[in-house]
C-alpha cells in the first residue's frame, strides 16, 4: 500500500523558516514526479511546487518563488520543501503527493496527482 507521511510543520512567526519532509512508502517512487499543495481554511486547495523525478526539474507558484525551495532526498523516496521568509498567508495545511504517470500534464493541478499524504499544518504568526 502507498503511503506518503508528511512531517515539519508547526508554528513559525513571520519571516520565519520550516521545512516540510514527505516520505514515500510503498512503491519505488523514484519514478514518480512529487508535488506539494496547500489548504487555507474557506479557500481552495492549491499547488504549492512540484519536482521531477530525477530532481532535475521544478515547479513553483508564483506565490512562493524565490521564498520555497523543493528536493528530492537521494534515495528518491522522501521529499522536502523549505519554506523561507514565511508570510501570514503562507499558513495552511500542506499535503505531498505523488504522481506516477509520465503523460504530460501541467502538475498544478490536483487532479493530476495518484496519492497523498494527510497533510501536515503550518501556523505563521504576525
Amino acid at each position: 500500500q502507498v503511503q506518503l507521511v508528511e512531517s515539519g510543520g508547526g508554528l513559525v512567526q513571520a519571516g520565519g523558516s520550516l521545512r516540510l519532509s514527505c516520505a514515500a512508502s510503498g512503491r519505488t517512487f523514484s519514478s514518480y514526479v512529487m508535488g506539494w499543495f496547500r489548504r487555507a481554511p474557506g479557500k481552495e486547495r492549491e499547488f504549492v511546487a512540484a519536482i521531477s523525478w530525477s530532481g532535475g526539474s521544478t515547479y513553483y507558484a508564483d506565490s512562493v518563488k524565490g521564498r520555497f525551495t523543493i528536493s528530492r532526498g537521494n534515495a528518491k523516496n522522501t521529499v522536502y520543501l523549505q519554506m523561507n521568509s514565511l508570510k501570514p498567508d503562507d499558513m495552511a495545511a500542506y499535503y505531498c503527493a505523488a504522481r506516477y504517470s509520465s503523460s504530460p500534464a501541467t502538475l498544478r493541478n490536483g487532479y493530476e496527482y495518484d496519492y497523498w499524504g494527510q497533510g501536515t499544518q503550518v501556523t505563521v504568526s504576525s
